[in-house]
């Protein structure tokens, strides 16, 4: 593979191979995409002139360009899949997957364990799953347990423990549920014969189990061993009915499997079901938030990559509801009649019951009245219900670096996209008086100045004091009375409002105090974050402008290559060097060693 980077005005530089291109902003990867042609792929994003307006603004934000040259188109998707889940890039379509799904993991201990975990260690063992149904999980758990003895203790069964004698049987000794290997009452050789058949039951195998039984039944029949013989009837009549509780497609169906693609913009929604002789292991939708118009093709390809990876499927038939190009020793089949087709319609069942499904949620929770907002607006007698809430908090350590925070909860919850910082500009010292009643100035004259509308409460993270100074604030903007205000002082919750001297006390479990809590340690939150970036960024400047040689040109170039004084500090000379030149990286070495 070869790797290059250019500016965004080379791309016409680019080769006309297959590969995968990188798009940087300031700050890092925006976008990852693929190309069977580089060259003509990345030029449109620059000569087209039809793209949507998410595509127009990826290509304003476009810094620089990176592209790796491969030797196919199905290693571009491989590399293109890779570089996806390592960097998250904000452009690009990704599955959201908000479920842990839970494994089975069979340890590598000795004597190992069978149990199911939503925390995957490789180290511990090997992991069957995940499971999109935890009732199929606990049934083919259920079933090992019936068919074999497979100890439940997490004790180490080493040699040397048991020769000690460490440990006594238990009650699942007992009762028949387990061999006592803790007292050397089982062999290991004997007992890793019962390991590798669950591991056959959790692949799926479950037919070379049933042969395996169906002729040890047999054999303790002839020898007239008939008990035994029946503890393998019983055995098989386990397995006949896990299989009648798991979903029968066909029996004469290999391993494959079937994917299929609602495309409804700007959202797709993407059904895979894994099957395993004849029964539907995996079935799972994933929905997909489309962000540059990507085609189905391309959505349903990553889709394909990101679950057969997941779920650690290595068939070799994939069924499609549109045409793919096959991949390397993977065949890409639309099925129009027959058996497979109806997978494809069952698949297909699956993903547009899960798109009405997360619809319906959407609407309902649109719909559904916020209790919150209804006791807080009964607690505090407001006139109109507080969809719209800010919360005002200063922060300061000893009058340096005075800053303020504002945080917006729209329908309760927090609009991140509406939050505020302030550099506090006519306040020498710590005054926290004076610096609420310059940010509720400057807030309030901004909106009044452009006719926004006002927030229906504004919230003051603290007591009396803090409360009356917003309060004259709104009053000389000639806006008090319009706008509903409270401040929450921290020590004992309690509640102010204006031209009342007796706080309010709300119950500590009800829903409109946890509101106001949220929404003032939210601001206290997002004020702290804003003082510490700023004192950071000034003390870090500030060693930079010790050093004699080192200009302000050099030092914002030095922190848009390293980020920090720490990661400078960190970097080798040859680092330094071709960042800043050679001269100039010998200054930064000799002042850093002091």
């Amino acid at each position: 593979m070869n790797t290059q980077k250019l500016e965004r005005t080379q791309y016409n530089l680019l080769p006309d191979d297959p590969g995968v291109y990188r798009f940087f902003d300031e700050e890092g990867i925006i976008y990852v995409g693929k190309a069977k042609n580089l060259k003509k792929r990345v030029s449109s994003y620059f000569t087209k002139n039809d793209h949507n307006r998410k595509t127009y603004r990826l290509v304003q934000e476009i810094h620089y360009i990176q592209v790796t040259v491969v030797n196919s188109e199905f290693d571009a998707l491989l590399l293109e899949n890779s570089l996806i889940k390592e960097n998250q890039p904000k452009y690009n379509i990704l599955l959201k997957d908000d479920k842990s799904f839970p494994s089975i993991c069979i340890t590598n201990e000795r004597f190992p364990r069978i149990y199911s975990t939503r925390r995957i260690d490789r180290s511990k063992g090997q992991y069957f799953g995940p499971y999109t149904s935890v009732k199929a999980m606990n049934n083919v758990l259920d079933l090992i347990r019936k068919l074999y003895k497979i100890r439940t203790c997490n004790f180490n069964l080493s040699e040397t423990n048991i020769a000690k004698g460490k440990f006594k049987v238990c009650l699942e000794y007992h009762i028949g549920n387990c061999l006592g290997p803790c007292e050397g009452l089982q062999q290991e050789h004997e007992y890793m014969v019962e390991i590798a058949q669950a591991k056959e039951i959790l692949k799926g195998n479950i037919s070379p189990i049933r042969k395996s039984f169906l002729g040890q039944m047999q054999e303790a029949a002839t020898e007239l061993n008939f008990e035994l013989a029946q503890s393998f009837k019983v055995k098989l009549e386990y397995l006949e009915k896990f299989q009648v509780k798991s979903l029968i497609v066909q029996q004469k169906f290999t391993n494959l499997d079937v994917f299929t693609i609602l495309h409804d913009e700007p959202k797709s929604y993407i059904n895979y079901m894994m099957i395993e002789e004849g029964t539907i292991k995996i079935s799972e939708t994933v929905e997909v938030k489309n962000n540059l118009n990507n085609s189905p093709e391309d959505i349903l390809q990553y889709s394909m990559l990101a679950l057969r990876d997941k779920y650690q499927s290595s068939n070799k038939e994939v069924l499609t509801n549109i045409e793919l190009e096959d991949w390397p020793e993977v065949s890409m089949i639309v099925p129009k009649i027959g058996d497979k087709k109806k997978l494809i319609d069952l698949s297909l069942k699956n993903a547009f019951m899960s798109k009405r499904e997360k619809q319906a949620q959407a609407e309902n929770i649109k719909n559904k009245p916020n209790h919150a907002l209804i006791e807080l607006k009964k607690e505090l007698q407001l006139t109109e219900m507080p969809y719209h809430i800010e919360c005002f908090d200063n922060s300061n350590i000893q009058g340096t670096h005075p800053v303020a925070s504002m945080v917006c909860f729209k329908n309760g919850k927090p609009s991140k996209k509406d939050y505020r910082k302030f550099n506090i500009k006519t306040v020498v010292g710590p005054d926290d008086f004076s610096s609420m009643y310059e940010i509720v100035t400057r807030r309030y004259s901004k909106l009044l100045n452009e006719g926004l509308p006002f927030p229906k409460l504004v919230v003051i993270d603290g007591g009396k004091g803090q409360l009356g100074a917003a309060v004259k604030a709104l009053k000389d903007l000639g806006v008090y009375g319009e706008i509903p205000i409270c401040g929450i002082a921290k020590r004992l919750e309690e509640i102010y409002v204006p031209n009342d001297p007796i706080p309010l006390h709300i119950s500590k479990k009800s829903e409109a105090l946890k509101l106001l809590q949220h929404a003032r340690d939210e601001a206290h939150r997002f004020a702290i974050t804003f003082h510490r970036q700023k004192r950071s960024k000034t003390s870090l400047k500030s060693e930079l402008d010790e050093i004699k040689g080192i200009g302000q040109n050099t030092r914002e170039l030095l922190f848009r290559e390293f980020g920090s004084v720490e990661k400078m500090k960190k970097a080798d000379f040859e680092q330094l060097s071709a960042a800043v030149g050679p001269s100039k990286a010998q200054l930064l070495k000799s002042a850093f060693k002091k």
